[in-house]
């Protein structure tokens, strides 16, 4: 056999046995690295983590299994009731932590004029901040062309410009304790992120800026110490639905997740994510089979990739995303119809 011959063998038996093993993962191979022989998530202990947008679904549990680490936790959300219940999660979980381990921090993100005052809170209270998890935002279910543009706003308001800032008052507070910028950013972005979703056009936007945004602060500072984490996750077991954006302002979408669909669940997500910040990644995929998949080859092989798409269609792509038809459409928008 040539050089080539082999080379050829080996490329495709290579692809081959990569794609079977997507199958059978969750999580990208790199995370899945990570976890089996990388730093554990007891990593973290001693480090102070604020999470904003802590009192349910991933935050909750991606709260949960830093406690299970040992870290010490800020935890922001504008519900102090959910918030209560998941530091009293968080202790159960990890009964050496102390009642001040865990700083309850009430706040609304789009009040950006607040956000240095509450890092002085957690400065108050701890004395330094190490991670920042941006874990905030909504979803949205609508069809592209009938999103008003005051959602749009909206949408980037809570999902882009208030991450952005509390971010920007963070990575200040880094630069001024150390000029090699010692500390963590960690932000909560989607699959939507990577791939064009269908159905959720405001949101996915907002997912594509949060990586320029973060992708840009990486680039511009190299050779520093400051790390960022973008975590993607896909489907996940929450009530996320509910509470999504639609296209008219003001209105929310009150669809609810079945049990029956199919999803991660939240424990397990935290857990990646956990994973992912304790090992410092720049990027973590999770997802269930097939998404995981669907995200490699519009990443390494885009034009197979959309060939793919446009076959399958966006109301098959729509049920691989939410198991069900959840925005209806017209004829003219599925070529399987």
């Amino acid at each position: 056999m040539g050089f080539f011959a082999f080379l050829g063998a080996f490329t495709f038996l290579y692809t081959l046995a990569y794609i079977v093993l997507l199958a059978f993962l969750d999580c990208d191979l790199r995370l899945k690295v990570a976890e089996m022989v990388g730093k554990k998530i007891a990593a973290v202990r001693g480090k102070v983590i604020w999470i904003v947008g802590a009192s349910s679904g991933i935050g909750e549990q991606l709260a949960v299994h830093l406690a299970k680490g040992g870290a010490k936790l800020v935890l922001s959300a504008r519900r102090r009731d959910e918030l209560e219940r998941v530091k009293a999660a968080c202790l159960a979980a990890n009964p050496s932590l102390q009642h001040q381990d865990i700083f309850i921090l009430p706040m609304d993100l789009l009040q950006v004029d607040n956000h240095r005052f509450q890092l002085n809170e957690v400065l108050r209270h701890f004395g330094t901040l190490d991670v920042l998890v941006n874990n905030a935002g909504r979803s949205q279910r609508a069809a592209w062309e009938t999103v008003d543009t005051v959602v749009d706003r909206q949408l980037f308001e809570l999902n882009v410009f208030s991450i952005v800032s509390l971010s920007r008052v963070v990575v200040s507070y880094f630069a001024q304790r150390s000029p090699t910028l010692d500390g963590h950013i960690a932000v909560t972005s989607s699959i939507a992120g990577l791939l064009g979703a269908p159905f959720s056009p405001s949101y996915t936007g907002s997912k594509h800026a949060i990586h320029g945004y973060f992708e840009s602060l990486r680039s511009e500072k190299l050779g520093t110490n400051l790390k960022i984490t973008l975590l993607c996750p896909g489907p996940v077991h929450t009530a996320f639905l509910a509470e999504s954006f639609t296209g008219v302002p003001g209105e929310k979408f009150n669809q609810t997740v079945q049990e029956t669909d199919k999803r991660m669940t939240p424990e397990r997500c935290g857990e990646l994510c956990a994973i992912a910040i304790a090992n410092e990644l720049y990027e973590g995929w999770m997802a269930l089979f097939p998404i995981l998949p669907v995200v490699y080859l519009m990443t390494y092989f885009p034009n197979m990739g959309r060939i793919i798409f446009k076959f399958i269609g966006p109301r098959q792509l729509q049920k691989l995303r939410d198991s069900k038809t959840t925005v209806e459409m017209s004829k003219s928008s599925d070529p399987v119809s």
